[in-house]
């Protein structure tokens, strides 16, 4: 009952969507038969311009460059096999489901389209987009004529006019029954059908791509010349997912083409969301600005982004392991034997996270006590330090070493502790850390030994607090070449290095005596 419920809802939402296009879509009634044919000749010779005229519901900022680029990539090929690993929200359904194929349809290159969605019920969906459009849509009906002729996208499948044949099916099932057809599909469009609850099933994803490959393009008419037009389209969030599968059998078949010296039938269309975390400069400027991305990463874990919008594979728990993260009352601060805070600071402003974390060692256990860790200015972290060293009283412990990794530009950094200092009226011991370190990653790796011993304790008092948080995830996603933050596992790192030597020393014993003079 609630299926048939929530597919209701659908078919109500459908109904709405398409009185939007009825009422969205207007036609110049005065314009001649002559004018009318020179502009859809003018339209369908740029298939953007073709889009944004025709779908102004859809174009509300102009297409981005990998929606033009991709579109010319399929329409000029009549043998082609495209990935689209474009990020979330990077209008590739818009494009791969509805425009494209509309468009190779109305310019007479599509006879038959065959779309896939994760399951039937969201593959019916998808194609109800492009029934509203031949239906509702006042521009498309007025240039082309009606073309809408008999079927359903809520049965899976309808015709047009001209025998144009639209049909979809969810992942997995059985395609033979078209392929057994007079008339074979010479469109495939593959449309989000990763889930994440299948990744870490080897067989489910290796099964995946034999079916894509063996039953579903297998769909395709044999005969030489026939087009043959398949576009995958899904961002890749994980390193065993089908789309990543797919990637690299792409990216054989795209070698080997360059080999014999031909041009690859195989296209992959790879956009992130962002150039990069320095400067966030966007891949569709037109749609969100550098600032969106920033704060977007702002208030995101850092490793859903980069899964989302970045297709960097951050595995949760590769290195460290979530039951290995433990909290608990602190001690008080006397009764530790070393205590360190450790800042990195980064010299980059906007890439990185700042982070400043204190660090106790009692015996064996390492507890981390308080963390800065944000995507914010050196001079905010100074006021947050100066902050916490008035409210707790950090100027009554001793034991507390202030340390930050040590730079080129290490003078400056410090110099951001001192200005603070100087409107206080005293000044926190904060120096430089200028010892010799090896490879960062290397260096937090081995750490990890402490947490599966479970020496490493956290804060139960700021367990809930946004800096713990993007501590803990940053340990999770933490993973040699993966592209996530380690600007926190980092700091840790040289507290705990430096809470080994101090304690170290401290328990060292020396005998003093005189050497007494050994006969032979």
């Amino acid at each position: 009952m609630a299926a048939d419920n929530r597919f209701s809802k659908i078919i109500g939402n459908y109904d709405a969507h398409c009185r939007r296009i009825a009422r969205s879509t207007s036609v110049n009634l005065g314009e001649t038969p002559a004018e009318r044919i020179a502009r859809v000749r003018t339209l369908e010779a740029d298939y953007v311009k073709w889009f944004e005229y025709y779908f102004e519901t859809f174009a509300k900022v102009p297409c981005a460059w990998f929606h033009r680029e991709g579109a010319r990539q399929i329409i000029e090929n009549t043998e082609i096999y495209a990935q689209w690993e474009i990020y979330r929200s990077g209008a590739k359904s818009v494009h791969a489901d509805m425009g494209i194929p509309l468009y190779l349809m109305y310019t007479g290159r599509m006879k038959f389209m065959l779309l896939i969605g994760e399951n039937e019920r969201k593959a019916q969906r998808l194609l109800s987009a492009c029934q509203a459009q031949l239906q509702y849509n006042k521009r498309l009906n007025h240039d082309y004529g009606p073309k809408y002729q008999q079927g359903d996208w809520s049965a899976g499948e309808f015709l047009t006019t001209d025998g144009v044949r639209f049909m979809c099916l969810g992942f997995g099932q059985d395609p033979r029954g078209v392929r057994e057809e007079e008339r074979r599909p010479d469109y495939i469009v593959v449309d989000d059908v990763d889930n994440k609850k299948h990744v870490n099933n080897d067989r489910i994803m290796r099964e995946g791509v034999d079916w894509l490959f063996e039953d579903l393009i297998g769909c395709f008419d044999e005969m030489e010349g026939s087009v043959k037009r398949f576009v995958y389209a899904n961002n890749n969030f994980h390193k065993n997912s089908i789309t990543n599968r797919l990637k690299a059998q792409f990216k054989v078949r795209i070698a080997q083409a360059r080999e014999e010296g031909k041009p690859p039938k195989y296209r992959i269309l790879s956009v992130p969301a962002v150039k990069d975390l320095a400067t966030f400069e966007p891949a569709w400027p037109e749609k969100t600005s550098a600032e969106y991305w920033r704060e977007k990463f702002r208030n995101t874990p850092s490793r859903s982004f980069m899964r989302e919008y970045m297709h960097v594979h951050v595995e949760e728990g590769a290195v460290f392991r979530a039951e290995d993260m433990q909290w608990k009352k602190m001690l008080p601060l006397h009764e530790y034997d070393a205590l360190v805070f450790y800042g990195d600071l980064s010299y980059k402003a906007a890439a990185c996270f700042k982070g400043m974390i204190l660090v106790g060692k009692r015996g064996r256990e390492f507890h981390i006590i308080h963390t800065f860790l944000r995507q914010s200015t050196r001079a905010a972290l100074a006021r947050w330090l100066y902050d916490l060293y008035e409210d707790r009283g950090l100027g009554r412990c001793r034991k507390i070493r202030y340390l930050i990794e040590g730079l080129f530009s290490m003078d400056e950094f410090v110099n951001d502790f001192d200005a603070e200092g100087d409107a206080r009226g005293y000044y926190i011991p904060v120096r430089a850390d200028k010892r010799a370190k090896g490879d960062k990653f290397e260096r937090i790796e081995a750490t990890q030994p402490y947490f599966e011993r479970r020496n490493v304790w956290f804060n139960a008092d700021e367990r809930d607090t946004p800096d713990q948080t993007e501590l803990v995830d940053q340990y999770l996603a933490f993973e040699k070449g993966s592209g996530s933050m380690v600007d926190g596992p980092d700091a840790v790192e040289g507290a705990l290095s430096l809470l080994n030597a101090v304690t170290r020393t401290q328990r060292a014993t020396y005998r003093v005596g005189y050497r007494t003079s050994r006969k032979y």
